[in-house]
């Protein structure tokens, strides 16, 4: 009997055991399954517009005058008047009457001068006449052809010569009379005035310093190989002048007028020459004043694309762009970079409109994967819910604690 017991007792042991596992086992719940992961590379583009584009070269340079005069003195004397408009600043008109010198002794001069011219007139008239009375005298005494000593020709000549000298005398004494008026010789701004009232200035004395308002001048530097850029390497090429006027940003329109036809031994840049009409808005009064002296950027219009675009110069790398087709695959295409400006390129050929670059980065990028936008990936249903996931959470929390 008790040789039974320990034979039953470990089978009902085993047994139960056997049930109590296959119970638990029924009660657990089997697995879920997770959902394929999808490793398509998530990429970013942005579309591509292609149209006409009209180049521009950058440079800069300073506002100066086409035209200035340093005036001097031609004659001596006492400053006698100044006028109000002859000040640092001041802008005259051409013709207009600055300063005037002392003009008593020039004025005696030319009256000098005039009664000599008047004493050379009379001697000559009076040596004519005694010419003719010798003629006269002569044919009376012999038929014979006077000598011209004896015509007083000689004596005549010398009368005529008097006359003339005399009238040279007139003429400089005029015009020194004349250069008593300093006067502007166009229309201009006075950059400096070395005068004043009751100084005296002699011949070659500086007296002031005028800047010419009519045309304004800017010297533009332009690398070589931006020259080809332009139409006709930038001759009468449209300019966009900016800067500042009383804390604003302007803008005021130039041409370029020339180019000065070398290359500069210290920047190795050419310099074209770009004028501005009337910058003190002096006559027109369209724009605001350009003032001399002032710093501006320059924009110089060059020639005209078909077709053509600009990306950010860190997208392209051998002359290929990576774009997204049709397909959603990546695909490389060769461009033709026309120029770099900044930090984008310009595209000339190669990229069509509504073409798709891709402008994130890629860890190892092959020509033809399969690549995905961020709107095309299917979104987690707990993300599309977060309140119902977080009532689950909180319900299933309540009842472990119940428990």
């Amino acid at each position: 009997m008790t040789r039974k017991k320990q034979i039953i007792i470990p089978i009902i042991i085993l047994v139960s055991g056997i049930l109590i596992f296959m119970a638990l086992s029924s009660m657990k719940k089997p697995p879920e399954e997770k959902p394929a992961v999808d490793n398509t590379p998530i990429v970013a583009i942005e579309p591509v517009s292609v149209g006409s584009m009209h180049l521009k070269v950058g440079s800069h340079g300073v506002v100066l005058p086409k035209y200035e005069t340093e005036l001097i003195a031609q004659v001596n004397g006492q400053i006698v008047e100044l006028s109000p408009a002859f000040v640092r600043g001041g802008f005259v008109e051409k013709g207009q009457l600055l300063a005037r010198i002392d003009p008593s002794d020039y004025e005696a001069a030319l009256i000098d001068a005039e009664a000599n011219l008047a004493s050379s007139h009379a001697s000559l008239e009076t040596e004519r006449a005694q010419g003719k009375v010798a003629e006269s005298e002569w044919r009376k005494i012999t038929d014979t052809l006077p000598t011209e000593l004896s015509l007083r020709k000689p004596q005549l000549a010398q009368e005529l010569a008097h006359v003339k000298a005399a009238e040279a005398r007139v003429l400089r004494a005029k015009r020194d009379l004349e250069r008593t008026e300093i006067r502007a010789p166009y229309d201009a701004m006075i950059e400096m005035r070395s005068i004043g009232l009751g100084s005296y200035v002699g011949t070659g004395s500086s007296v002031g310093k005028l800047l010419g308002t009519a045309v304004a001048e800017v010297r533009l530097p332009v690398a070589d190989n931006q020259l080809q850029f332009l139409i006709a390497e930038g001759d009468a090429a449209s300019v966009t002048l900016k800067g500042t006027f009383a804390g604003k940003e302007t803008q005021w329109q130039a041409q370029i007028a020339r180019n000065e036809g070398v290359v500069d031994n210290t920047s190795r840049m050419s310099y074209l020459v770009a004028e501005v009409k009337d910058p003190y808005a002096l006559s027109s009064g369209d724009h605001k004043p350009l003032r001399f002296g002032a710093y501006v950027n320059a924009d110089i219009y060059g020639i005209t694309l078909t077709n053509a675009t600009t990306v950010p110069r860190y997208l392209v790398e051998n002359n290929r762009i990576a774009i997204l087709d049709s397909d959603s695959k990546l695909r490389y295409v060769n461009v033709d970079i026309v120029r770099q400006d900044g930090a984008r390129l310009v595209i000339g050929d190669g990229l069509t409109d509504g073409d798709r670059i891709i402008v994130s980065a890629l860890d190892y990028p092959v020509d033809g994967m399969a690549l995905a936008l961020e709107s095309d990936k299917p979104k987690d249903d707990s993300q599309e819910n977060p309140e119902e996931s977080t009532s689950e959470t909180q319900v299933a929390s309540v009842a472990t604690a119940g428990e």
